[in-house]
Order: structure tokens, then sequence, then C-alpha cells
């Protein structure tokens, strides 16, 4: 397990002997929501938002495990394992969760994963326990519908409810590359789609109904599959409901060249194979209306696009209502704006420590980073304060080194300035004391000289919360107040 990550943020003012004037600029930084937690292979992360403030967390092999929302947890559950009927490796596995409207009440959920003999993708539903809340009944599955599978690559996976309350369900092309047998151009089967069910109101013999005004609802062409919503997708890998616009975010994937973000309408057509972004890529047979995509990247940028969501949190102002995705293979993130009209603006915000397989958001909305190799981050704010003071004759300058831009490097830095005043070969004593006044940490500086010194602090015993760093010489003593999150 990793030890725990440090991260000082500059708060509020510097203590001094003398005044000083601070003036800050917020930056934004991925911190480890769990330190004292890894996962197997994450690739999607949901919340009920039952007011448990619980976080779920969809392990590719075909388990969802469950934690309280909690930087200090050290305990993690298993709510369901359904390892025994997932095909997993590569593309496949358990891909997508999604809780009903209701949860609180009927304890549904809805899981997308891939199985063998045939190669299919499942959407099936469960149920939680009776009894345990932080468990679910895996013998309660479900199973509302499945489709083939030809190859073993871009099962898409992603679920979520709408505002309308119907479930939207992400399917790839099939696989392979290129399209081969040109799936998302045709309506006759659920491949390169997003579908659009009613889990509700089930039509037997099927186990779910269509919803009225889906766009092909009234074909008279038995062979048309009326659970279309939009077609022309590659692999749409995250799409996101953004509440407050109503609008439909999806990332799909590219093939060669380029990378995808699309603004999903009911019976839109989004080009693919025809176009990869917005250029042309196979128009064999190809003389349909396509929509294309509000933005696009070269994969001289990111080769696998991960879709995120519409920040809509409160911890972070300057992201609010910006559509925040990334990529997996160069693990930058971006932060879209736009408004549904218009040219957007494109922000890159930062990049992250592992490969990002899937964002979430929980109770409150902020944002996670889903880290594909065991770690979960958490989109937090830091401040980075410069310092400006006349020194006193009998004074020093005291300053705690950020470790922007590498938020997750866990060796703290106290760097001072003696000026030539000082005597050499002073000794100094660091003080560490928590908001209630207890010393915390102590340590001893022998041989300071003039200059620029530099000492590392290393403070994995303490818990996160304010703390006050007192240097001490026999002649002067200074303090600066810095927040540690853990």
């Amino acid at each position: 397990m990793r030890s725990a990550i440090l991260i000082f943020e500059f708060m509020l003012l510097i203590i001094l002997l003398t005044g000083c004037a601070t003036k800050s600029s917020a930056t934004i930084h991925l911190e480890d929501a769990f330190p004292y937690l890894s996962f197997s292979n994450p690739v999607d992360l949901q919340t009920p938002k039952d007011g448990t403030n619980r976080l779920f967390i969809v392990e590719q092999q075909g388990r969802i495990i469950v934690v309280q929302n909690n930087r200090n947890a050290s305990t993690k559950k298993i709510f369901l394992d359904i390892t025994d009927r997932v095909s997993w490796g590569g593309e496949m596995g358990l891909l997508g969760l999604a809780f009903h409207p209701n949860y609180p009440n009927n304890g549904f959920f809805y899981v997308n994963y891939t199985a063998t003999n045939p190669r299919r993708t499942v959407i099936a539903r469960f149920k939680v326990s009776d009894s345990n809340p932080d468990s679910a009944d895996k013998n309660s599955e479900l199973i509302l519908m499945t489709f083939l599978q030809p190859y073993s690559n871009h099962n898409g996976g992603q679920l979520a409810f709408g505002p309308d309350g119907y479930l939207y369900i992400a399917s790839g092309d099939g696989g392979s590359a290129g399209d081969p047998q040109n799936n998302s151009q045709n309506i006759k089967n659920l491949l390169g789609k997003i579908l659009r069910i009613d889990v509700n109101n089930p039509q037997p013999p099927l186990n779910y109904g269509i919803p009225p005004d889906n766009p092909f609802v009234d074909s008279t062409n038995l062979e048309i599959r009326k659970e279309i919503y939009a077609y022309g997708l590659r692999n749409p890998w995250r799409f996101s409901f953004d509440f407050q616009t109503g609008l439909l975010w999806c990332a799909d994937v590219g093939q060669d060249a380029w990378e995808e973000i699309d603004i999903i309408v009911k019976g839109g057509n989004y080009g693919w194979r025809c176009y990869e972004g917005n250029a042309p890529y196979n128009l064999s047979g190809c003389s349909g209306s396509y929509i294309f995509p509000i933005w696009a990247y070269p994969h001289s940028e990111g080769q696998s696009i991960t879709g995120g969501y519409v920040y809509r949190g409160m911890n972070i102002p300057e992201l609010y209502g910006k559509y925040i995705y990334g990529d997996f293979v160069s693990k930058k993130i971006w932060a879209l704006d736009y408004s549904g009209s218009g040219v957007p603006t494109n922000t890159f915000l930062l990049t992250s420590p592992q490969a990002i397989s899937s964002f979430g958001v929980d109770e409150q909305n902020e944002l996670y980073v889903v880290g594909y190799y065991g770690k979960i981050y958490r989109f937090q704010k830091s401040t980075k304060v410069h310092v400006d003071k006349n020194l006193s004759d009998n004074s020093f300058d005291l300053v705690l080194k950020q470790n922007y831009p590498n938020p997750f490097n866990a060796i703290t830095k106290l760097q001072f300035h003696l000026p030539t005043e000082f005597q050499t070969n002073l000794s100094l004593q660091i003080k560490i004391y928590d908001e209630i006044g207890r010393e915390v940490y102590s340590s001893m500086i022998n041989n300071v000289n003039e200059g620029m010194n530099e000492v590392t602090l290393n403070l994995n015993e303490l818990r996160s919360g304010v703390y006050f760093i007192n240097v001490m010489s026999n002649k002067t003593k200074k303090t600066i107040k810095a927040t540690l999150i853990k």
C-alpha cells in the first residue's frame, strides 16, 4: 500500500514578527481520494445519491466495491461479485453501473458486462440485499438484454439514467478496426449506438419497454431496432448527462487520427465509419446526414478519449459548467467550455498520475478520476502564496515549498533565507503545533549559514488538519500556517 500522500496548501497569512502582504493565484491538482486503499483495474465510479455518502467502484474483473467517501477510509467492502459470469481482459469485463433513480426505495441497480460462449454484452438488473445495504444479492440478476459481440474490443459499457427516467446504454461498433461489418451505420443491430429503454414498464416478452418517442419506434420495418436512440458511433467510452442543461455528452474513441466529443440528440447519426472526427475515413456507401463532433483532438494530444462530466460541484468555481474529460493514453485532462451553441473553448488542466479509465461524481457533484492501475483521485483546489515583506535586521525569510506541479510528492520542504546579519553555524529549532496548540513535531537543525537553506520534513505521521510550523533561533522566530491534506 502506498504511503500517505501529503499536500500542503498555503492558507491565509504568514504570521511574522514583521508585517507582510500576500497574493494568491488558484491552481487545480489531483489528490489521492483513498490513500489507504487501492482497487483492481477500476473502470467506473458511481453513487446512488441516497444520502449515505458512499462511492461504488467497478472493477473490470467483475466486482463492485463500496467505500465510505472519506479520505481516511481504510476498509472496503465487496458489494457485488459476479466474476463467475464476467469475461474480462483487454476491453471486456464489467464495464458499467447505474443506480435506479428510485434506488433508496426499490434497491435496483443495473450493470453492463461481457460474457462468453457466445461472446456477448449483457445488460442486467440486480437488487441490493434486504438486510445489508453494503451487499447486493448476486442471485437477483434479471437479464434485460444481450447482444452478440463479433470481436473482443469496442464494447462501449456506459449505463446512465437520463432526466427522463429512461436507461441509456452505450455500445461499440463490434470491434476489430474500421468497423468491417459496417455495424455503426446499420440500424438493424444494436452495435455502435446509444440505446434507450424503459426499465419501469416492460413489454413482454421483453424485460424492458421501448420509450414511445424513440426515433424508430414507428418504423414498420420489423428488423429496425427500436431501442436505438442515436447511432454512427465507434466506441463511446463514457457519456454523461448535464442535468442542468439536459445535454447528453459523449466521448467517442477514434481510429487512427482523431478523438471526438459529441452532443447526442435523438435520432442523430454521428458518422462513423464514414467519418472519424471531422475527417473522412471510409466514404464507401455513405450518403447520410451526419452530426459532426463539437470538439476533436489529434493523436498527437492523446489516443483514447475518456469521457467525463460537466462540473456542477462547489469546490472549484472556475470549473463550474465546463465539461471535464481526459485521455487514457496521454493521461491529459482538459476542460471544455460549451453552452450548447457557438465555438467551444478548450483548456488543458493537468496530467493524471495514472491512465484515466473513467471519471465520476459524488453526492455533492464533486469530480473524481478513476486511475486504471488502482487509484481514485479527487479534484482539489490549491493556492500558491507569494509573500512580499520587508525583513527587519533580526528577521529571516521562511517559505514552505509547495509541491506544485507535482502534488503527489510526499516530501515537503521548508526553505529559509538568512541575511548576512546572522551569524554562521546557527542552530534553528523547528516545532509544529496543531490547531489547539499541541506540539506534534520537533527537530533541530545545526550549522545553518547565511543565504538559502532547505530542510526536508517527513510528516507521514500527522493527520489532515491545520498546523503551525515554528522556526526559532536565539535571535528570532517565525511561524507559518498551513493545511495538511492526506
